[in-house]
Formats: C-alpha cells, sequence, structure tokens
C-alpha cells in the first residue's frame, strides 16, 4: 500500500500553518503496489493543472489532483525518478510555466553549522543564514534561513512568488532553523518571513541577516550577492595587517553620510556611496585625515534617528545605493590610504514590527522583563546577552562588516548602557546580577568575546568603544582582565575641556584644573579625544557658537580649542562641520554649512585643522607615545593665574622633541620664557595665531635659541611671544 497524506497535514499545508511542508512535498520514497517508489508532490494555488517533467527525457507526466486548493502528487518508479525534475504547472489565469520543485534541495546547513549556531560559536553565521544565491544541481536559486524557534510556521513571501507564502512554506529544525532553497528566486527581488507567531497570528518579518533593504518607508528585504565586487585594496589590506596600528598618527573625521554634503538624489539631496567616496577621500586628502569616522549605515527606519537605531544590521542602508556601493565606498577609501570605521549599535534596537521585537511572537533577540529588556532613555529594546544564538548574531555582525566590506574599525556605541544593568534606571527598575551587583556580566562576556574574535580574525582592526564611566581596562587585553577594545573616547577630557573653554578668559584662572586634571589618568587607557555630533545637538549649539568673547575670540578659542586637542596625548576625532566653524549646531536634514568657505575667518578654522592633522602625522612624538607617560612632560601646568600651560611630547631617541605653550587669555606675553628640556635651536612649527588662520599674527618665527638660563626646573629655557588665544608649537632642531 501506498503512503496516504493525512487531512489533517493537507489541511495544514493549504493553510500555510504546517511545521514542515517538506514532509509532504517533494520527492518520497513510499511503497506502491508492493514495490518500492517514489512520490513527488507539490502545492500550487491558484492552478488548474501539473504535469511532473522527466529531467531525462523531458516528457511531462499528468499529476493527480489532491485538493482542489492545488495539491498535486506522481507516483515514479525509482529508476524513473533517479534523475532531475521539474513541474509544469497551468495558472487559472492560462498562463503555463515550468519551475523547479523548492522541496527537492539538500539543506546549506550541516549538523556542524547547526550545532556551532546552538553554541552560539559560529562566526561566519552571515554565509549560512539570511538569503544567498547558490546553485544546485545546475539549479540557480535562492537559499532562505531564518532562526524563529518558537514559531509555528515561517513562510516565505516575495516577488518570486507574488507575495503568496502558501507555496514557499520553509522547512523547521529541531535547532528552531527555518530554511527553503527557492530555484528561480535572483538578486535584486525583494522577500519578507511570514511568521505564524508562537501565540497564533501571522506577522510579516524582514530578514534580521538580510544583505539589502528597501528604502524606508518601505521595509522588504532584498536579495543580494555580495561575491560581485573585484577589490582593489590589497595592499592597504596587507600593510593594515602588520601594523603597529594604535601607533600610527589616527585622525577622524565623523561624518552623517547624508548630510555631509547635499545636492545627489532629487528627492532626498543624498548622494550615492560611489559618489559620496570621490567627494569624500578628495576632501580627507584635503585635510590630511586618516580615517573616515561613518554614523550607522546599517538600514534604519527612521532617518532621524541617524542610524542608531538599526533593525538590518547586515544591511548597508538604501538610502545611499546598494551593498556594492558601499563596497566601491570602502575600496576607494583604501586605495587612497584612508581608513573606514563605522558606528556600531549592539546595545539596543528599535520596536518596529518588522524587526527584530518578538521576531517569533516571544522575546527572542531581547529580554522579556522590561527592567531587562526596556531601555529607559531611547524607548527601545536591549538584547538578550545570555542567549547564546543572540551573542552570536552580535559576533558574527562585527565580523561581517569587516569581513564583506573590508572595514578597519568598529566604534561601539553607548557601552556604558551595556555594562551596568542599573543604566538610566531607579531603585526597584532594574534585576541585579547573580552576585548581587550591578554589572551586567552576560554583556561583558560579549563584549569580551566580540573583541577577542575580531583582533583573532583581523589583525590590525580598530574596535573602539563610545563608554562614559570610570569602568577599568576598557582598552586593555582581555586576558589582562580587560574588555579588550584597541581605544576608548575620552569623555571626560571632552567634558572637562569644554567646560573650561566656555569660561570667559578673565574667570579661566579658576578653572586651571580642568585642563591639567586630564594628564592625571591619560594614559590609564588608549584614548581618543572625541568632540563629536553628541556636542554640538539637542539645543547645544555648535563649537564655534560655544566660544565666549566677541567675534574675533570666538574665532580664535576655537582654534585654541583644537590646536590644544591635537597637541594632547590621544588619538583625536572631529565631527563634520566643526571643521569649518558652523555657526549653527548640526541638523540631518540641513548639513554643513559650506558657504561659510567664502569668508576668511571660515577658510582660515579649516586650514588650522588640515596642518594640525599634517603636523601629527609627520612629527613622531606627536603620535607614537600617544598612550604611554613616556611620551608626555609638564614644563610648567602650574601658572593657574596666567592661565599658561607648556608641555613636551616625545618619542623614540632620533624623533624630535615636541614643545607646546597654550596662552588661554587674550592676553600678548612678549619675552615669555619657557623652560627648554634641551639646549640648542626649537623652530616654531606651528601658530595658531598666524595670520593664514585668521589670527593677529604674535608669534616666534622662525623660532628661538636656548639662553643657557635654568627655568621651571629645566637647565635651559626659551624667550618667546605668547600670542593671544593660541597655541604654540616648537620642534627640536640642534644645538
Amino acid at each position: 500500500m501506498r503512503t496516504e497524506v493525512s487531512l489533517a497535514q493537507l489541511g495544514q499545508l493549504i493553510e500555510g500553518r504546517h511545521e514542515n511542508p517538506a514532509a509532504l512535498l517533494g520527492p518520497h520514497r513510499i511503497e506502491y503496489q508492493g514495490r518500492p517508489a517514489m512520490a513527488v508532490r507539490t502545492f500550487i494555488p491558484d492552478s488548474q493543472q501539473a504535469w511532473l517533467v522527466d529531467g531525462a527525457h523531458g516528457v511531462p507526466r499528468p499529476m493527480r489532483r489532491l485538493h482542489p486548493a492545488g495539491f498535486y502528487e506522481a507516483i515514479c518508479s525509482l529508476d524513473e525518478q533517479s534523475a532531475p525534475y521539474q513541474i509544469r504547472v497551468a495558472k487559472r489565469s492560462g498562463e503555463i510555466i515550468t519551475m523547479n520543485d523548492p522541496y527537492a534541495t539538500p539543506s546549506i546547513l550541516s549538523d556542524f553549522d547547526r550545532y556551532l549556531i546552538g553554541e552560539g560559536r559560529h562566526r561566519k553565521l552571515y554565509d549560512r543564514m539570511g538569503a544567498h544565491v547558490r546553485t544546485v544541481n545546475n539549479i540557480a536559486g535562492v537559499n532562505f534561513t531564518v532562526w524563529a524557534p518558537n514559531a509555528q510556521a515561517v513562510q516565505l513571501i516575495g516577488d518570486f512568488n507574488e507575495w503568496d507564502g502558501r507555496q514557499h512554506g520553509m522547512i523547521g529544525s529541531n535547532a528552531g532553523i527555518w530554511e527553503l532553497f527557492v530555484p528561480g528566486a535572483k538578486a535584486g527581488e525583494r522577500y519578507k518571513f511570514r511568521v505564524h507567531s508562537a501565540h497564533g497570528g501571522w506577522v510579516d518579518k524582514s530578514d534580521p541577516v538580510g544583505f539589502a533593504a528597501e528604502l524606508p518607508p518601505m521595509t522588504a528585504s532584498i536579495i543580494c550577492d555580495l561575491s560581485t565586487h573585484e577589490w582593489q585594496d590589497s595592499e592597504w589590506m596587507t600593510r593594515r595587517a602588520s601594523a603597529d596600528v594604535i601607533n600610527q598618527p589616527i585622525s577622524i573625521y565623523e561624518v552623517h553620510m547624508g548630510s555631509w554634503m547635499q545636492g545627489g538624489n532629487r528627492t532626498h539631496g543624498w548622494f550615492n556611496y560611489r559618489e559620496l567616496a570621490h567627494r569624500l577621500v578628495e576632501y580627507c586628502e584635503q585635510m590630511n585625515f586618516t580615517h573616515l569616522e561613518l554614523m550607522p549605515v546599517s538600514e534604519h527606519p527612521f532617518t532621524g534617528s541617524w542610524g542608531y537605531q538599526t533593525v538590518g544590521y547586515f544591511a548597508a542602508t538604501s538610502r545611499y545605493g546598494t551593498p556594492e556601493d558601499f563596497m566601491y565606498f570602502v575600496d576607494y577609501c583604501h586605495q587612497h590610504n584612508i581608513g573606514v570605521i563605522l558606528d556600531w549599535v549592539p546595545a539596543h534596537f528599535p520596536r518596529d514590527a518588522h524587526g527584530l521585537a518578538e521576531f517569533d511572537g516571544t522575546s527572542l533577540y531581547e529580554h522579556g522583563d522590561p527592567r531587562q529588556g526596556e531601555h529607559p532613555d531611547w524607548g527601545t529594546k536591549i538584547f538578550n546577552y545570555g542567549r547564546n544564538e543572540v551573542r552570536n548574531f552580535l559576533v558574527s555582525n562585527g565580523l561581517f562588516w569587516f569581513d564583506h566590506f573590508h572595514i578597519d574599525g568598529l566604534r561601539v556605541d553607548a557601552v556604558a548602557s551595556m555594562l551596568y544593568l542599573d543604566y538610566s534606571r531607579s531603585q526597584g527598575e532594574w534585576i541585579p546580577n547573580q552576585y548581587g551587583g550591578r554589572e551586567n556580566l552576560e554583556a561583558l562576556h560579549f563584549i569580551r568575546e566580540f573583541n577577542t574574535v575580531v583582533h583573532e580574525e583581523f589583525p590590525g582592526a580598530l574596535t573602539i568603544a563610545e563608554e562614559s564611566t570610570a569602568w577599568p581596562g576598557v582598552s586593555r587585553p582581555v586576558d589582562e582582565g580587560g574588555l579588550g577594545f584597541s581605544l576608548k573616547w575620552n569623555m571626560g577630557w571632552m567634558n572637562d575641556t569644554l567646560r573650561y573653554f566656555h569660561n570667559d578668559p578673565i574667570h579661566r584662572r579658576y578653572h586651571h584644573n580642568e585642563l591639567t586634571f586630564s594628564l592625571i589618568y591619560a594614559f590609564t587607557e588608549n584614548f581618543t579625544l572625541p568632540l563629536s555630533h553628541d556636542e554640538v545637538v539637542h539645543g547645544k549649539g555648535s563649537l564655534l557658537s560655544q566660544m565666549p568673547g566677541d567675534m574675533w575670540q570666538k574665532f580664535a578659542n576655537l582654534r585654541l580649542l583644537y590646536s590644544y586637542m591635537w597637541m594632547h596625548p590621544g588619538k583625536k576625532l572631529l565631527f563634520m562641520g566643526g571643521e569649518i566653524g558652523m555657526w549653527n549646531e548640526w541638523n540631518h536634514d540641513r548639513g554643513v554649512e559650506w558657504s561659510l568657505l567664502d569668508f576668511d575667518t571660515h577658510r582660515g578654522i579649516q586650514k588650522c585643522i588640515a596642518d594640525l592633522n599634517r603636523i601629527v602625522i609627520d612629527n613622531p612624538a606627536l603620535h607614537r607615545c600617544d598612550f604611554s607617560g613616556d611620551g608626555f612632560e609638564w614644563v610648567d601646568c602650574m601658572n593657574a593665574d596666567d592661565s599658561i600651560l607648556s608641555f613636551v611630547r616625545k618619542s623614540g631617541e632620533n624623533d624630535p622633541m615636541i614643545l607646546v605653550c597654550c596662552n588661554l587669555t587674550p592676553v600678548v606675553r612678549t619675552g615669555y620664557r619657557v623652560g627648554a628640556p634641551m639646549s640648542g635651536f626649537w623652530r616654531e612649527i606651528f601658530n595658531s595665531d598666524a595670520a593664514i588662520y585668521g589670527g593677529s599674527d604674535v608669534g616666534t618665527y622662525p623660532g628661538a635659541q636656548t639662553t643657557g638660563q635654568a627655568h621651571h626646573g629645566r637647565p635651559d629655557s626659551l624667550t618667546i611671544n605668547l600670542p593671544p588665544l593660541a597655541v604654540s608649537v616648537f620642534r627640536y632642531e640642534h644645538l
């Protein structure tokens, strides 16, 4: 007797609720009339008739219609069915199509893949999950895979089936992974997963591992082949892998791609990734920035979130083009010796219905308890870092950007919110860890794993923490008890410095310690000094508008701020627009006010930044020992009455020392004596008061010879002119 399909199973299949359609559909060995045979079954809604086309002879054989909804079966001998086959269908519309059977293809996932996913150790999750263009038995199509362990059923809907998921029910497994190969599906087509949730009802979800997506507010994922770009950056990648990257000059230009420069797309004003590549590289070369840091390019529904509320973690936003366009962007930057850092947000995700939130009807990616799973500041969901598959999703996502897009670093957003269970919460609104503490032990595990794996897989890659507390060892190796980041933003320096500069110069003598305090802890971490987008939004005003004084003093103070920052130990980061002295705070709809460059004062700020970057690059003393006390010495940090600071930067024996003098008041100090660490000639290589920057041109050009007179505890000294609200920089040349 042949094996029958039960009415209950058939009803579930037709309604799209069968948890494993492959148990009914595709080829199945049966016993028919006392002999082994093969039953080929298919379900094609809205069809009139179906035929089985023998792959060996191409002869169509009518299939028996077992249910009027479009369920068909053909019985074949095992010999007949040894070759591949196709199914020919007559649709109700009269159209006749020939198709390959999606249920006749082996899984892309091996048992080892499933094991690693369950353990949370599948580093290349993105090579298995999501939508992958592949050819199986000479049949081209797309393999779809998604994790939804609590779903009752999952359907594929998309352009390839006219958004009718009944004919593409996905095949579930014990690991909670659903999979289906769809013959004939191709790159560029849109798709979603229609999930029959754990609590009943259907919801359409974007692909958590989708590589491309529709332009918001549309929400479908897009099939994308990531193997088409031919990379031309091998020289850069080889050099990066062997470089002592944190002892190299690093000056980062932070950019929001949609508003850096507008005038491209007629609807939104956005330029394409390829257009931006040429414009930004040319600008970085002009300005001597070494790296670009891009505010998140992962797909996000709301443009006003600037990318910090991500839905498509594996998808470069379609606002500026395709994933291949973004590959071109990174490639072009590398060919011109510009590194690319991405902002990355593994701390939280938005509630949007098509995204990760309650993906299979349960709190799958997030914590279910709002005391753990709700972010009180941003109204978003917090990842459940204790779940193997979730941790794997995030670690793999970080690796994905390094692997497929050749990026050079990830700046991890909101690290402090991940480290503390009581972050921004009142008593009773959070759950202590197993030891009764406030530390998020599961997030710590994730962070350390992420940093360890990135540095193992991609030598020379940077991981950077935006971490605003005094958590110890953020940028120390994991095997030494640290979190493993390459660099940490120095938020303390930023807050102290801006608070100091907000003061009128006449009052700065009372706030002198706000500038000197940073050197007490400057070498406890590998610090980056950030003046980021966060300092020029939400009513704070632009950096220029935050400076005190009249028009001249505002520009002088801004040049002074930048010059002090660039001479201070640590890598540098400046948000776009700051380098031209914008008057208005940043608005993502307006962008940078490039028209200000019609004015000499703003061009002077821009020239000042370009020269500061060049000086740091050309002088090892200003970048090789950023993270060691051996590279810094105070000459005089006690002159609060005059608001003057002087210090030395140094590196190896063969690298010339740098002497930095900062005058933080508008009073010119002529004949000012400063202690010199070595006797000889000290050349003035930079003066923020130079006329080319819009200053009054007071200085000590071309430099000064030591006088033989001890001062500031040094055996020798220089007599120089200190310009008003300015920094003077001298390089030791010879005896």
